[in-house]
């Protein structure tokens, strides 16, 4: 998620008509506190160390975007928080000018991140939730997708499984409130297509499916230790607790409760980053996941779909 509308300028360039009132050293380079107004419009009100912006800082851009937190050397480094011209906000860590370390995101949705970032991406332990749905993803996340071990938590059950390019993908197992756990697996199918694209010969996407094996009880959700596994030229990662310990195996499942074994929607996250459309179009709006639910009147395990919201990256 790159900021664009953040690019700031140096602000003694050669061709320079900006307005400097402040301290200097006897260099007569801007040192201390002091006010700027650069020659794009933007301004800077902070501390200043030969000549660079360092120090705790207020950045205004001129599109409306504006940075309150620590420099260094003239970039974003350390704790600030960053509004964007449509409204969405990052208040967290900061390195060599990109949200690195832990923060929060809060979208223009109303949806919200909190977790680990790497290099201005959402990557390592973090939790993702719907604000419209009131649905959240608890787990890894590599490079702005969601994948690895997570529990996507929802009002009355849960799924507890690994996911892959923001799908879930395996073995996993669906806890519901009424005191019963679902296990099964995630595989990939084609999609269904009408007859109209069969005869023009659409090229059908894989979709996980659910396939449902067996009910049991409860079994607790024992979290195991993280464990660090960089990627190849990219960012450390850690990974997210895994779903262990099975409950006593009851009854099949049709001995249990009436639950088809039938197959259930993707859980497709949404898109992310919510950056501003100047910073980067506002990076995306949420996500959005399409999951299974139990009616507990009849204990039916029915598709149940939920918007996709577009999370920014």
């Amino acid at each position: 998620m790159s900021d664009l509308g953040s690019e700031e300028l140096e602000e003694e360039g050669e061709n320079d008509i900006g307005e400097y009132e402040g301290s200097r050293n006897e260099a007569g380079e801007r040192h201390g506190h002091g006010k700027a107004r650069l020659p794009n419009g933007d301004t800077y009100e902070g501390n200043y160390e030969h000549g660079k912006r360092h120090g705790q800082g207020i950045y205004k851009f001129k599109n409306g975007a504006r940075y309150i937190g620590e420099y260094a050397k003239n970039k974003k480094h350390g704790h600030g928080t960053f509004i964007y011209p449509d409204g969405s906000r990052y208040e967290g860590e900061w390195a060599d000018d990109q949200r690195h370390g832990h923060g929060v995101y809060y979208y223009v949705n109303n949806d919200t991140y909190t977790g680990e970032w790497f290099a201005h991406q959402r990557h390592g332990q973090g939790t993702y939730f719907y604000a419209e749905t009131g649905s959240k993803y608890v787990g890894t996340w590599v490079n702005g997708q969601q994948e690895g071990a997570a529990e996507l938590v929802h009002l009355n059950h849960r799924y507890q499984g690994k996911f892959l390019n923001k799908n879930p993908a395996g073995p996993g197992k669906y806890v519901f409130d009424v005191g019963c756990e679902q296990h099964g697996e995630y595989r990939l199918t084609d999609m269904e297509r009408g007859e109209e694209e069969e005869e023009e010969e659409t090229l059908a996407a894989a979709v996980p499916k659910w396939k449902a094996t067996k009910i049991t009880e409860l079994a607790l959700w024992t979290p195991t230790l993280p464990e660090e596994q960089p990627p190849e030229g990219g960012p450390g990662q850690e990974e997210a607790p895994r779903a262990e310990g099975a409950g006593e195996p009851a009854e099949e499942a049709q001995a249990l409760t009436d639950i088809s074994e039938e197959e259930t929607d993707s859980l497709r996250p949404g898109e992310e980053d919510g950056d501003a459309a100047t910073e980067e179009g506002h990076e995306d709006g949420g996500e959005e996941f399409q999951y299974d639910n139990l009616d507990q009147g009849n204990a039916s395990f029915e598709e149940e779909e939920t918007r996709q919201l577009d999370p920014p990256e």
